[in-house]
């Protein structure tokens, strides 16, 4: 890792940890109990809207992020760690980070999956090509949401609020790290 993201990734955490020091469920825990949580977020993204099941039978992977922390107070930071699938199993970790400027305030919490169309948008992902930016966006889990879903640029983002509260108009991107297992 280098010295910029090192410094980048301790900045979005500090944001992160001073608005959302009192949300419950955004420390990642031990890797046993990481998987457990990403067992259980599939499965409230799948009781939420069983049509999404459509994107996991026909994807060529997905990441799972069961809780990404965001807060702000006019800089604001977003961080989750996941785990990312191909063919039915864990093939590596990964972790999302998020900077954004302008008027924001607040801190809330959500799960996120990135669904891969074909190999191509999981190789850009794992290399750490994938990046989204202000204008991307996702898919708020609600009953029947998915069924007018659809992949753009080979990638389809579905999150699922747990908590919290924030007021922002601001820009700023997601970007993402792979570690094979």
């Amino acid at each position: 890792m280098t010295l910029t993201t090192t410094l980048f990734r301790g900045v979005v955490l500090l944001l992160a940890a001073l608005t959302l020091g009192a949300c419950s469920g955004w420390d990642p825990g031990s890797d046993e109990e990481h998987r457990v949580r990403v067992a259980q977020t599939l499965e409230r993204f799948k009781a939420q809207d069983p049509g999404i099941q459509r994107f996991f039978d026909n994807a060529h992977g997905y990441a799972i992020f069961p809780t990404v922390g965001k807060g702000a107070i006019g800089v604001g930071g977003a961080y989750g760690q996941g785990e990312v699938y191909q063919g039915g199993r864990a093939i590596g970790s990964t972790e999302l980070i998020q900077l954004t400027i302008g008027f924001q305030w607040g801190g809330q919490a959500y799960s996120e999956i990135i669904f891969f169309k074909d190999a191509n948008a999981l190789d850009r992902f794992k290399s750490g090509k994938l990046k989204f930016s202000a204008q991307a966006s996702a898919v708020a889990v609600t009953a029947g949401a998915s069924a007018t879903a659809d992949y753009e640029n080979g990638v389809a983002v579905f999150t699922l609020a747990r908590g919290g509260l924030m007021y922002e108009a601001s820009i700023g991107g997601q970007s993402f790290s792979f570690e094979a297992y």
